[in-house]
């Protein structure tokens, strides 16, 4: 009988500990999200990096992207995203190609650019991993895992400056074995953007080939 009271507490325990980490991931998910979502815009320079050990797979680069609201202008591996609020160019100046299409939310499962500093607040069960010490900054790391059980992604770790409440890096694990992380290297906000920053001017690509996927 002593044995089950103690199996008993240790199982209470146990789902309490759990429930406090989880609400304290909530906590400052929405702290990060309430701050992401009080800028005007925002300038992100990063570090991407893939890795697949099994298949001997490891490639690094550098990008940068511009965010407002939903808007944005990503580059990243010589090729340019540009997402005006309808419409999404892709613009490939290695094939002087541009492929255009019209955004459906409802289709988009990725992790767009304008989504990557707040796609945590759904479809995702989260709590408090470690804390790290990166470059003198303290770093808390939230697990988070996709609540539908046929994702291809295993878990992201998301880490936050504890001082800022900013994202300092993503790493996400699929189920392949791949891990694709992203850490940012320079965070900037409120910044004065041209007017046209997000506008898609055809006539600077004369040369290109126009593919209409709309």
């Amino acid at each position: 009988m002593k044995k089950l009271v103690l199996v008993a507490v240790a199982f209470l325990t146990f789902l309490n500990t759990n429930a406090q980490s989880s609400q304290g991931a909530k906590e400052l998910l929405n702290e990060v999200s309430s701050k992401v979502e009080s800028y005007d815009n925002i300038i992100i320079e990063f570090k991407y990096a893939l890795e697949n050990t099994a298949e001997n797979v490891k490639h690094e680069t550098r990008g940068d992207v511009s965010l407002e609201g939903e808007k944005y202008l990503l580059n990243i591996m010589g090729t340019t995203r540009l997402f005006d609020g309808k419409k999404l160019y892709t613009i490939i100046p290695e094939d002087e190609e541009i492929n255009i299409s019209v955004h459906n939310p409802e289709e988009d499962q990725d992790i767009s650019p304008s989504k990557m500093l707040t796609f945590y607040n759904n479809g995702y069960k989260s709590e408090l991993g470690p804390v790290k010490d990166l470059k003198g900054r303290k770093i808390q790391y939230v697990k988070l895992t996709p609540i539908d059980s046929k994702a291809e992604i295993k878990e992201i770790q998301l880490g936050i400056d504890k001082q800022t409440k900013n994202i300092y890096n993503l790493i996400q694990t699929q189920d392949n074995g791949t891990k694709i992380t992203i850490t940012v290297n320079s965070f900037k906000t409120n910044q004065p953007l041209p007017q046209t920053l997000f506008s898609f001017k055809e006539d600077r690509y004369k040369d290109y080939y126009i593919n209409r996927l709309d």
